[in-house]
């Protein structure tokens, strides 16, 4: 059997939940009218899995490549902790948000689908790649998706570590 390099993953000291925007919490696709306008697809599921995580105390942060309006209003809409636009440097928008929420990359779980999402990934406490994401993203991750992203990927890996922690439970009392 081969040997793990990587440390074990200790859910329990993730306290922040940093999201790719394009290909994790939408498709991929972007829509531009004839306006010059975009739009982009989210999942309900996956919103609900966001709002979940807040109330559990929870922060989570968006760190993108590209500035979208679309992005900015998703962000406002869930409550979004830090939204970081326009890091074409995905790892130093970790370090940025590390300064911004005084918390370790270990204290982070990263969910990316792309080349730019490795660097981070490496770096995170844990990972995750949502299932149609390139094959070294997948290599990379701890946690591959069932789910595609924009397809509850999001959600997914919310509950995953949720329930691996325990804090499952507390979110069910209020639907039972």
């Amino acid at each position: 059997m081969k040997q793990s390099n990587r440390k074990r993953t200790n859910l329990n000291a993730i306290k922040m939940l940093v999201l790719d925007v394009d290909g994790v919490l939408t498709d991929g696709t972007i829509v531009v009218d004839d306006r010059g306008r975009e739009s982009k697809f989210f999942n309900a599921q996956d919103g609900h899995g966001l709002k979940l995580w807040k109330r559990t105390g929870l922060k989570t942060a968006f760190l993108s490549g590209r500035e979208s309006p679309p992005t900015k209003q998703h962000a406002k809409e869930y409550e979004i902790d830090f939204c970081l636009e326009g890091r074409r440097d995905k790892l130093a928008g970790l370090k940025e948000l590390e300064k911004m929420s005084g918390l370790a990359a270990e204290q982070m779980a990263y969910v990316g689908d792309d080349l730019p999402d490795l660097p981070p990934m490496r770096c995170t406490g844990f990972s995750a790649a949502v299932a149609n994401a390139v094959d070294e993203v997948k290599a990379a991750a701890k946690y591959v998706t069932i789910r595609g992203g924009g397809r509850g990927a999001v959600r997914e890996v919310i509950e995953y570590i949720l329930k691996k922690t325990g804090r499952w439970n507390e979110i069910m009392v209020k639907y039972r």
